[in-house]
């Protein structure tokens, strides 16, 4: 699948068949994301992979919108450390950058996504750095629930011209 196809066709799916992901693709993922761009190279991302059930229904007490969790095989929890940031602040768009990278590698793996955001909601960023005893300088940014599509949705074309400004405002 080319980049511009993985873009186009990527959605939020939610619901799970049973089909476990490999290790392999799940490490296929995780090269994806560590090639995302940095503010300053900096790659201060940090990464917690999850597989078990019982910690999924722990996580969706913290993620109100998480319960597709409890369906999914892996979740990948894209956190920064900020003792290597270079750029104070910029470490929200290097994991958002990750994150997309991950959406769009299972995208072209046949694997369903979707993100859920952690940053900037404090109940959810403490509740995420209290279960997984996250030390003060890692920050967690979002959770990637993942699993093989037991849906599938209509990819609409969002190209809005009104949106677009050339030059000026």
């Amino acid at each position: 699948m080319d980049t511009l196809t993985a873009i186009m066709k990527r959605r939020s799916i939610r619901a799970y068949t049973d089909k476990k992901i490999s290790a392999a693709d799940i490490k296929t993922l995780l090269r994806a994301a560590m090639m995302a761009p940095t503010a300053r190279n900096a790659q201060e991302w940090e990464f917690i992979v999850v597989r078990d059930k019982n910690t999924f229904k722990k996580i969706v007490r913290v993620l109100p919108n998480g319960a597709m969790l409890e369906g999914a095989d892996c979740a990948i929890i894209v956190c920064a450390d900020k003792n290597k940031e270079l750029s104070p602040g910029y470490w929200i768009g290097d994991c958002g950058a990750a994150a997309q990278n991950i959406l769009l590698a299972a995208t072209e793996l046949g694997i369903a996504s979707v993100g859920l955001g952690v940053q900037p909601k404090e109940e959810r960023r403490a509740g995420i750095k209290k279960f997984f005893a996250l030390p003060d300088n890692i920050e967690p940014f979002c959770v990637v629930s993942l699993g093989y599509p037991a849906e599938s949705k209509y990819a609409p074309d969002r190209y809005d011209e009104a949106k677009v400004h050339y030059e000026k405002w």
